[in-house]
């Protein structure tokens, strides 16, 4: 059986910054017929911020730019939430290699873990290329990354 990191909001956690789940159905059949072994993320929550918070964005790049000090994540209301997010993305790191996961199925779009396409940083719901923190340390550290609306059919 494979081991796979997946976003706990994703398992239908309510760990988003709206203090929401976004439980995937597809996800959660693979668990309940025990196809995948699960190892539970959020690296906004494990990299220290609490449930329910103010929205985050990528500020001046994406998630890679952010790891390399390039780019910061802020919140709506001016909080600069960079070290938070670098943390939890360290840790997805840590988690995925001290489990030997596979992969990981993150939720889109997140600044910490939307694959392909994040929000701009200007909180108008506009959406631009890149990764999210922890997606890019992944990416980086050679995991296959998939989110809930791309991942493989076998996994």
């Amino acid at each position: 059986m494979k081991t796979w990191l997946v976003s706990r909001c994703l398992l239908g956690e309510p760990c988003r910054y709206d203090g929401r789940a976004k439980g995937n159905d597809r996800v959660l059949t693979l668990v309940a017929e025990g196809k995948i072994r699960v190892v539970p993320v959020c690296p906004e929550c494990d990299g220290g911020l609490p449930t329910p918070r103010t929205p985050s964005e990528i500020q001046g790049g994406d998630g890679a730019d952010v790891l390399r000090g390039a780019a910061r994540v802020m919140s709506v209301d001016g909080e600069d939430r960079t070290e938070a997010f670098v943390l939890g993305a360290r840790l997805a790191v840590e988690t995925a290699r001290r489990e030997g996961a596979q992969g990981a199925l993150l939720k889109a779009k997140s600044p910490s873990c939307g694959i392909g396409r994040i929000y701009d940083g200007s909180f108008t719901g506009t959406l631009r290329e890149g990764d999210g923190v922890a997606a890019a340390a992944l990416r980086a550290a050679g995991l296959p990354i998939h989110s809930e609306t791309d991942f493989p059919e076998e996994i």
